[in-house]
């Protein structure tokens, strides 16, 4: 819900100025994103996570993924012939 008031009032506030104030928006839409980026890394940074149980998780979910797909590539392999 925070996110919604400057949101707002920037979409007003750029309606207002639109043909008045000529502002290079890319430069500070970059910055933004360059430090919303470093921020989740930070975030990301404090959660503490066993890296086997990660590693197992994501093969195990590879795993299935890929007998998933293939299994169903097969299948309409069949319904296709």
């Amino acid at each position: 819900m925070n996110f919604l008031i400057p949101l707002i009032l920037g979409i007003i506030l750029g309606y207002l100025l639109r043909n008045k104030i000529k502002v290079n928006t890319e430069v500070l839409m970059s910055a933004s994103v360059v430090a919303l980026v470093f921020l989740m890394g930070i975030k990301a940074g404090e959660v503490e996570v066993s890296a086997t149980k990660a590693v197992l998780y994501s093969l195990t979910l590879m795993l299935f993924a890929v007998v998933g797909s293939i299994g169903v590539a097969k299948v309409l392999w069949r319904e296709i012939k």
